[in-house]
């Protein structure tokens, strides 16, 4: 395993916590009768898909980092495809989570566009890494 994947690897792992704590505001959110939660299902749905999105793809970008050191790509395209996926994980969770912080939202804010950057980031990072991927085989 190369240094930067050693490197991004640890970073990743690191914030493995926060989605901790995401589970467990999730958790505080189902409990209190008092937070509406319950009663919006956009907030429910958007929360639930936050959540699932980072904890997928934080475990994406921990199979990326060993997969870029096997793929035949320029540098610069390495670190696309070793920082998108982990971006992603940033990216799309804030977008979920951000664009309903109103206890009574019926729709989305601005903050949805998040979670089109992320999956642009996404698409980026795992369409350069599988495409060094075939070049080396």
């Amino acid at each position: 395993m190369s240094h930067a994947a050693r490197f991004v690897a640890g970073l990743i792992l690191i914030t493995v916590p926060t989605v901790q704590y995401g589970g467990y505001f999730l958790l505080t959110q189902l409990v209190d009768k008092n937070s509406g939660y319950m009663s919006n299902p956009l907030r429910q749905n958007f929360f639930r898909a936050g959540h699932a999105h980072a904890g997928v793809l934080l475990i994406l970008s921990l199979i990326c980092q060993v997969l870029v050191d096997f793929a035949l790509l320029p540098q610069p395209l390495q670190w696309l495809a070793r920082l998108g996926v982990p971006l992603a994980a940033i990216l799309m969770p804030a977008g979920f989570f951000f664009s309903v912080t109103n206890p009574s939202a019926s729709e989305a804010n601005a903050a949805i566009y998040l979670i089109y950057a992320g999956a642009i980031a996404l698409a980026a990072s795992v369409l350069t890494l599988g495409i060094g991927l075939l070049r080396y085989s």
